[in-house]
């Protein structure tokens, strides 16, 4: 019987890992990680000589073989990703299962995670809370999978691409209500940033682009936020609405300066239309 091992990286400062987890990189019969280049700059910075091999969505299939074959030998198998801890929105679920199916250990090897890191320092959370990850990309799912949350009591902690903050923001607060949430940016790293406000004040805070790795926590609804997020505009009205900020968009102006004119020319609340600008800024 062989062992894999899923162990955790640091997310950002390199002196963030465990001494377990040197020994068991070190120790491995086969090292998969999700990027080798990242993986060797922690290898060489602690004098681990261990040759990574890519494990990613796209080649995980064929690797579980090889995989298999290490571990059949009685041998260790590890697993690291790019950061943090593994198979939290990252590959490795389908190579994990395989050697569970054919009998073989796994044990986690614990450490730095952005989710808890971010939790931690929001004040957002008293205990429970939802990792909800990477929220879908089309904008129908997208707003179904936030409405599905409208209602949690627990806080939730979501990934985010830096150049789609300002809109995740914004589409939070339209279907959320304006919540406090706190963003983490580059978390352990050189140029760490926390900065915690309502929905509404993060998504003004950064709507002009960002760099980095970003973990943004948003406190569960209560009675009032659960039951009554903000009325949005008839069907109607956002084609209108929506026609317009593309118009405006195209003159060179500013979501914010469009949500500003709008909201006095239509009635439709600021907030909505700033969301919508930022959305389809993004989308243009």
């Amino acid at each position: 019987m062989g062992m894999v091992r899923i162990i955790s990286t640091p997310i950002g400062n390199l002196e963030d890992i465990t001494l377990r987890a040197l020994g068991a990189l070190g120790e491995a019969d086969l090292l998969f990680a999700e990027d080798t280049r990242r993986t060797r700059v922690l290898l060489d910075r602690h004098g681990i000589a261990a040759r990574p091999v890519s494990l990613h969505e796209h080649n995980e299939a064929s690797r579980i073989a090889r995989a298999l074959a290490v571990l059949r030998e009685e041998g260790v198998v590890a697993l690291v990703s790019d950061a943090g801890t593994p198979l939290v929105s990252d590959p490795g679920a389908r190579l994990v299962s395989a050697a569970i199916e054919d009998g073989h250990r796994v044990e986690a090897l614990p450490g730095a995670s952005a989710v808890l890191a971010a939790l931690a320092v929001s004040g957002l959370c008293d205990g429970a809370f939802t990792f909800v990850g990477f929220l879908p990309r089309r904008a129908g799912l997208r707003r179904d999978r936030i409405e599905s949350y409208r209602a949690r009591p627990e806080a939730l902690v979501f990934f985010e691409s830096p150049r789609r903050l300002a809109a995740t923001l914004a589409e939070l607060q339209e279907h959320l209500g304006d919540r406090r949430a706190c963003v983490a940016r580059e978390l352990t790293k050189l140029h760490e940033e926390v900065r915690r406000g309502t929905l509404g004040q993060l998504a003004e805070a950064f709507a002009e682009q960002v760099r980095g790795e970003v973990t943004l926590v948003v406190e569960g609804a209560s009675a009032e936020t659960a039951e009554a997020p903000g009325a949005a505009p008839a069907e109607a009205d956002a084609e209108t609405v929506d026609q317009r900020v593309r118009e405006l968009l195209a003159e060179g102006s500013r979501p914010r300066e469009i949500a500003a004119r709008l909201a006095r020319e239509t009635g439709v609340p600021r907030r909505h239309i700033y969301a919508r600008a930022l959305a389809l800024r993004e989308n243009s």
